[in-house]
């Protein structure tokens, strides 16, 4: 399944990007998500329950983070297992860029599935996917709004203040991609 997206953010580049690397909020965003484990530099252990159809499994899953350009963009490779649920893999890309309003995450992902996954209809694992992703959108938007309410977003500086070097990992970047990705290639294909 191949699939892009663009997300307005109400929020700076710099915040976005911040969000994007925090662990507790993506795992609070993720649809199913309990897990959300650093394994190593860039490599992120993650566990989500999703209900597809007639078919429900516990995803296990790991993803890896590459070319990472903080606060602009990153990319990922993901695979999970769900037992006799099935696999999925990919890839994906997610890119902030900023603008007047706030700034736009822009993603695009490329995965297969097998297993019972892949025995479903087209449209249904099509509609599961949309639904998931707009979920966790709707979601991290909320959460985004909480801790940046619009005021304090068009106040802020618009010129993206580089992120420290000790940063929370931008593996995160890829779990909010990732986990559209992982929402998309659990349910696509």
């Amino acid at each position: 399944m191949d699939m892009q997206g663009q997300r307005q953010l109400f929020v700076t580049q710099q915040q976005a990007w911040e969000a994007l690397n925090n662990p507790d909020m993506l795992k609070a965003c993720i649809p199913g998500c309990d897990k959300f484990e650093v394994t190593e530099a860039n490599v992120y252990n993650v566990g989500v329950a999703i209900k597809i159809g007639p078919v429900s499994a516990k995803f296990t899953g790991k993803v890896t983070l590459s070319d990472i350009q903080p606060p602009t963009s990153y990319a990922l490779q993901f695979e999970a297992q769900g037992g006799v649920a099935g696999f999925g893999k990919g890839q994906s890309q997610v890119t902030l860029t900023p603008n007047a309003e706030g700034c736009e995450l822009s993603y695009t992902v490329h995965s297969t599935v097998g297993g019972k996954l892949a025995q479903l209809g087209q449209r249904l694992i099509d509609g599961a996917a949309k639904s998931l992703a707009e979920d966790f959108f709707r979601r991290f938007d909320e959460a985004l709004q909480a801790q940046y309410p619009r005021s304090e977003a068009a106040a802020a500086p618009s010129a993206p203040t580089p992120a420290p070097a000790s940063a929370t990992p931008t593996w995160v970047w890829a779990m909010g991609g990732a986990v559209v990705v992982a929402a998309l290639w659990y349910l696509t294909r």
